[in-house]
């Protein structure tokens, strides 16, 4: 249903700097910048960066990539961690969602909770 997503983020290059790492594993990459807006995708953009334009709080999203294996949810996971990124939840299986569910969880600079997901079997 989505065609694509955009977050708001205090300092772009230093979440550019997370979303370039932690999309690679996923083979996410920059596809479009202009100015201080990024699009990252695999063949076009769909999950965008920008400068906080907003007044208030900004509010904690939950973004889940799909990851094409087990494998390399734990790559965008050892990514993440490499960045300084919070750990939420270590890749593992989540039954309660479905039984081949395997994701991992971490926490970008801006307070996102961000997923890769893989649901294929083991």
């Amino acid at each position: 249903m989505l065609d694509h997503l955009s977050i708001q983020v205090a300092d772009v290059e230093a979440a550019a700097y997370f979303y370039d790492t932690v999309l690679a594993p996923l083979g996410g990459r920059r596809i479009l910048e202009f100015g201080d807006v990024i699009g990252y995708g695999v063949d076009r953009p769909v999950f965008w960066l920008g400068p906080v334009t907003t007044e208030g709080v900004a509010r904690e999203a939950h973004i889940a990539f799909v990851a094409a294996d087990r494998a390399s949810v734990t790559a965008f996971f050892a990514a993440a961690t490499g960045t300084g990124a919070e750990v939420l939840h270590e890749p593992r299986v989540w039954p309660e969602y479905h039984e081949h569910y395997f994701g991992a969880f971490v926490r970008d600079r801006d307070g996102n909770n961000v997923e890769a997901v893989c649901h294929l079997p083991g």
